[in-house]
């Protein structure tokens, strides 16, 4: 093989590597995002397990308030006067602390507003609630001794109402949960409240936010961890100034649940939305302060309750879950696997080429040897061919006087016989002569001696080969043709000297170089349908490595060309090679 061949040879290996290389990375880098969305995922579900046992659980504890607060209503109810204006804000005062309560406020229906008329609060007094929408509406409803039915989350039982923790109008650094009593033996609405102390404890208790930061501690990759309001994320405040122009704030339209938001992005709000209205997982890669993260959006479907608000207070069936994780994790982990591949492919090739150099000084050897044996074998049919013309050129004289005595003896038909023998002999010289071709010449003339020895009949014709073109070798034609002619060869040797026949026929026409041999065969059809072709088969039943065919096959194939086989009914068998060139 040329040297141009075996660089051709290693440049493409060297290409597959590194296509193989490229594949395997981002194939890697596929598999580990995989594995780090599923590690998102599977924090994400512990995360929103938890919130829902926390949220439910808050629920449950607002409504248990909210049926305290029903009780305090009415034993406050049995402690005061039925008129308001029989009722001091001292004795409020007092009751409250009985009752274990923050405050008690009543609340009085004027004609166009319900004031807080009396309280153990101070800030409370002569406060209206006609701007408290949608909550006075509630208020209206349980004066007119109606159950109470607003869009609002909120708790109604007989003659009673109560709305989740809420930041105080009265008191905006201050969050309390409120409960209406109202069945119409008294001229007030009875509405005491607590603050938020007791459900702040529970919500410590169950401990969302701790278990947010113990996930993030226990992660390699997992930086943040944020439970947001699809409906109020990226609105911008929802605070209002109160009559006293204090800032009140709305803790139930607060964007951000649980957790904290550091990794801000421009299009965060379009994801979380995009998330929360298709119900589909959003992954996205992001930069923010310098670092690389993936950022996943999480839709939750969830039941209405506590802190499921839109902007208007409407209750909402879910919220969304964004996850933060360091994507430089996954690079870390590429850059140390490709540093074990990158060892593992410099010691093999570093092998591989070690190999290489010793196939191709191998290869070079052999070569050599096989064209030193092929040069001496073209040398010794050549010259062969050259002794006899040699010798027939030594000879003429004595067959022209041969000739001369045998008409003078009027011998006739000795002279007959012996001109024919002599112009047989000529005329076999002169065909192999007009090969063309003085390599294949050689062989031929090679081959007819050793046909001759073996009383085989071998008998040869060629056309247009002195046109041969470098299509196609020398070397390889003569590999075909010898192979072919020594398989005929040991063929007809199994039958007697009269059914010794070969033949043997070239021409190059159209663009193609075409051999065609044929021999006696007498299972003929038998033998075509055997694999012939195959490396290491053969019909012989001596010790051939059966590669004759094998190499007559490899050669043509090499060249585009084709060989068949055919039987006839004469019991002969022909091999027939086509090669363009």
């Amino acid at each position: 093989m040329p040297r141009n061949i075996w660089l051709m040879a290693i440049s493409l290996s060297v290409i597959i590597v590194l296509l193989s290389n490229a594949a395997y990375y981002f194939l890697t880098k596929k598999t580990l995002e995989d594995a780090l969305n599923h590690e998102m995922l599977a924090v994400a579900k512990q995360i929103e397990f938890s919130v829902e046992q926390s949220r439910l659980g808050a629920d449950k504890f607002q409504e248990q308030i909210g049926k305290e607060l029903r009780v305090v209503s009415i034993a406050a109810q049995y402690a005061l006067d039925p008129d308001v204006e029989k009722v001091t804000n001292d004795q409020l005062k007092e009751l409250s602390a009985k009752l274990g309560v923050e405050h008690i406020t009543l609340m009085k229906r004027t004609k166009d507003n319900i004031i807080l008329y009396k309280s153990s609060d101070e800030k409370e007094l002569g406060k209206g609630t006609k701007t408290w929408d949608p909550w006075y509406v509630a208020f209206n409803q349980l004066f007119d001794q109606h159950e109470v039915k607003i869009d609002w989350l909120g708790q109604t039982l007989p003659n009673f109402w109560s709305g989740p923790f809420e930041v105080a109008s009265t008191d905006p650094k201050s969050i309390y949960k409120w409960g209406y009593y109202y069945d119409g033996t008294t001229n007030y609405i009875i509405d005491p409240y607590v603050n938020y102390t007791t459900l702040a404890e529970y919500e410590k208790l169950t401990g969302i936010n701790e278990l947010i930061k113990k996930s993030i501690g226990s992660s390699d990759s997992l930086l943040e961890a944020t439970v947001i309001n699809p409906k109020t994320f990226g609105k911008g405040s929802f605070d209002t100034i109160n009559e006293d122009g204090d800032v009140q704030e709305h803790l139930l339209q607060k964007d951000i649940f649980y957790g904290t938001y550091r990794y801000k992005a421009d299009k965060d709000v379009d994801y979380v939305q995009k998330a929360f209205n298709t119900g589909n997982n959003v992954s996205v890669q992001e930069t923010i302060d310098g670092k690389h993260v993936l950022k996943m959006f999480i839709p939750v479907s969830a039941d209405a309750g506590v802190n499921l608000v839109d902007e208007n207070g409407t209750p909402i069936q879910g919220y969304v879950l964004s996850l933060v994780s360091d994507y430089q994790v996954i690079q870390d982990r590429l850059d140390s696997q490709f540093l074990n591949i990158g060892i593992v492919i410099f010691l093999v090739t570093g092998i591989s080429l070690l190999i290489a150099a010793f196939a191709m000084r191998y290869f070079r050897q052999t070569r050599e040897k096989v064209v030193v044996v092929t040069q001496q074998t073209y040398v010794d049919e050549i010259n062969s061919m050259f002794q006899s013309i040699r010798a027939q050129r030594h000879d003429f004289l004595n067959h022209v006087q041969t000739i001369h005595s045998l008409a003078e003896l009027n011998k006739s038909r000795e002279l007959v016989a012996y001109t024919k023998e002599l112009t047989g002999e000529i005329r076999l010289m002169n065909d192999i002569i007009n090969i063309g071709n003085p390599a294949i010449a050689a062989l031929i003339r090679s081959k007819i001696s050793q046909a001759e020895s073996y009383r085989i009949a071998f008998t040869c014709s060629f056309s247009g080969l002195n046109r041969l073109e470098m299509g196609i070798k020398t070397l390889d034609v003569n590999r075909m043709l010898g192979n072919l002619i020594d398989n005929a060869f040991d063929e007809v040797m199994k039958y007697p000297e009269e059914c010794r026949m070969v033949e043997l026929t070239g021409n190059q026409v159209d663009g193609f170089i075409e051999f065609r041999i044929t021999n006696t065969c007498s299972n003929a059809r038998e033998v075509t349908g055997k694999p012939l072709f195959d490396a290491g088969f053969s019909t012989k039943d001596d010790a051939h490595q059966g590669l004759g065919l094998f190499t007559v096959k490899s050669i043509t194939e090499q060249y585009k060309g084709t060989v068949q086989i055919h039987a006839d009914v004469e019991d002969r068998i022909t091999f027939f090679i086509r090669i363009p060139h």
